[in-house]
């Protein structure tokens, strides 16, 4: 890092919310700058496992009661739309990040399947698209013995962190620059925003975005959001094990676990969530237990998968109550915005962030920006 500057937008932060936020800007013709004190695609966009979901953490029957039917599913359409314009912009680009179109199984995790029969409906009356499978159904097509299931189109799979760095370059193809360097204060009283530098130099931005992942800034304060930590097993290739289609899969619970395949034929599956393991030593002790719960959940569910694990990680993430991404002005700070999408569906919220932001920071508006306020209660 070479001394102080000035710039028009100063995006902090280099993982998938990040590039996502300056290519939209970029796109819009504003001068971006990017900060990052790791590796772009270092912290949780490397532990993700890019399952490209438009369904929500939360069900839509769930967000109905919270918010009501029509801002429920205002932001389901959304997540929607969000899915379809990432995956647009990848084959618009001709990004190589391995994305392939994907059908979802949303699995119930009850006898009956009535929850997800009623979520169905829900779904029906919102204009989305899908359809409930009952247990003869779901254990004939797809071979899994539960209740039932909510089988969607739309959904996607990719490798995110060749998704970041493709991006990333897109946006210093149109002249952004990425700097390696950590923000440690933020004065925004003035007509600019002054980011101070870990290294006592300044930048002078008339915009900032905050992609900072879980690792939030002190300015930021939600009051519905939490750190949280995930697991994830990889098995060896093993393409004449998979289960038929390639279906992404997820089950009907708060505590979820999920699944899919990759190009060269092995099983991703992840959850085991934790929020008292969120430092690095603190996973790394748990690791060989959430390894073998992970396995024995994943021959449950499939006991045809071969039972050789080739990798586990971790990572830490953030979740909110509501299972909503936290997009927006930053409350009590003039021209800082935040874009922090959190839960299974980080990178559809990231597509969404940055497209409501640069929108807004373009002139635009939208009424999605009340549903994911940083001070909303939930």
């Amino acid at each position: 890092m070479a001394g102080s500057f000035a710039c028009d937008v100063l995006v902090i932060g280099a993982g998938i919310t990040g590039a996502m936020v300056a290519e939209s800007f970029t796109r819009r013709g504003h001068e971006v700058v990017i900060i990052d004190r790791e590796t772009p695609g270092h912290g949780s966009t490397g532990a993700s496992t890019a399952m490209l979901l438009w369904e929500i953490d939360r069900s839509l029957s769930e967000l109905t009661q919270a918010y009501g039917f029509e801002r429920a599913a205002r932001c389901y359409t959304a997540s929607l739309r969000a899915v379809q314009g990432l995956t647009s912009l990848t084959r618009h680009y001709r990004i190589p990040c391995h994305i392939r179109d994907r059908l979802s199984l949303y699995l119930a995790v009850d006898d009956s399947g009535k929850s997800l029969r009623e979520e169905s409906a829900l779904r029906a009356r919102a204009g989305l698209p899908g359809v409930f499978l009952d247990h003869a159904s779901l254990l004939r097509r797809f071979e899994i013995a539960r209740a039932g299931a909510i089988l969607s189109p739309l959904a996607a799979d990719a490798d995110p962190v060749e998704l970041t760095h493709q991006i990333l370059k897109i946006s210093i193809g149109r002249g952004a620059s990425i700097r390696q360097t950590d923000a440690t204060a933020f004065e925004s009283a003035g007509a600019k925003v002054i980011v101070g530098l870990d290294g006592g130099y300044e930048i002078e931005a008339n915009r900032v975005v905050l992609c900072t992942g879980y690792v939030m800034p002190s300015i930021v304060r939600p009051t519905i959001q939490r750190p949280t930590a995930s697991w994830a097993i990889a098995t060896e290739p093993q393409p004449q094990n998979l289960w038929p289609e390639d279906v992404l899969i997820w089950e009907a619970s708060h505590d979820y676990h999920y699944a899919r395949s990759t190009s060269d034929g092995r099983i991703i599956f992840g959850g085991e969530d934790d929020d008292s393991a969120i430092e690095p030593q603190a996973r790394e002790a748990l690791t060989p237990a959430k390894r073998e719960r992970l396995k024995q959940k994943l021959g449950a569910l499939w006991p045809r998968a071969s039972d050789k694990i080739d990798y586990c990680w971790s990572g830490a993430f953030d979740t909110t109550q509501d299972g909503l991404p936290l997009i927006g002005a930053v409350p009590g700070q003039k021209n800082i915005f935040a874009a922090y999408g959190y839960g299974g569906n980080g990178i559809t919220f990231s597509y969404l962030a940055a497209e409501l932001l640069a929108t807004i920071c373009s002139g635009g508006s939208s009424p999605l920006l009340d549903d994911f306020a940083i001070d909303r209660t939930g």
